[in-house]
């Protein structure tokens, strides 16, 4: 997959717009896309809300049966408003937040913990009652090697960190075309 650095503005620009559309009030109308591929396949994405570097929101899908435009506008809405980690985004704190854009691709089973780049893969870990899911630029952000990576995952799942030596976790990877306005120029 390669997103093109017209298509990525234009999906930067849905996410922000949707949600400056959310404080006015407004219906939110996406009429005037140009013809892509990309963004009428059906992908999982994540939005990814910074302020001042630190986290202020993140949700996405890791696949949806919505085209990519309207799915990007639909997780900038979820990260601002509806991130349980934090409370709503406000019209003054939108201004001062980044956006960066993570188009996922199709999840593959991981066999082996061995296999896991640091850097490329992201990670899903699907057991029966814990599951949950960290983006490839987390450990680099974090300087996690693979062991704090599974660990981190672990504990976002409520398990205990050090499950993954223990037991065969059911994972998946993928990787991720990663953008944000910062890189776009904004």
């Amino acid at each position: 997959m390669t997103i093109s650095d017209e298509e990525k503005k234009l999906l930067l620009n849905i996410a922000r717009n949707s949600i400056l559309i959310k404080f006015s009030g407004e219906e939110i109308s996406q009429k005037d896309l140009p013809e892509s591929n990309i963004l009428n396949e059906k992908l999982g994405i994540f939005v990814t809300l910074t302020k001042a570097d630190d986290l202020r929101g993140c949700v996405g899908f890791i696949s949806t049966d919505k085209p990519l435009y309207k799915a990007a506008a639909d997780a900038a809405l979820l990260a601002a408003f509806n991130d349980s980690r934090f409370n709503p985004l406000t019209r003054e704190e939108l201004d001062e937040c980044q956006i960066e854009i993570s188009v996922l691709s199709a999840p593959e089973k991981v066999k082996n913990y061995d296999e896991i780049e640091i850097g490329k893969d992201g990670l899903i870990l699907d057991e029966i009652f814990n599951s949950a899911l960290l983006l490839p630029q987390v450990p680099v952000k974090h300087g996690m090697g693979r062991s704090k990576f599974l660990e981190s995952l672990c504990r976002k799942a409520g398990l205990p960190g050090d499950t993954w030596k223990t037991k065969k976790l059911r994972l998946k990877k993928f990787s991720a075309e990663v953008f944000s306005e910062a890189e776009i120029g904004f």
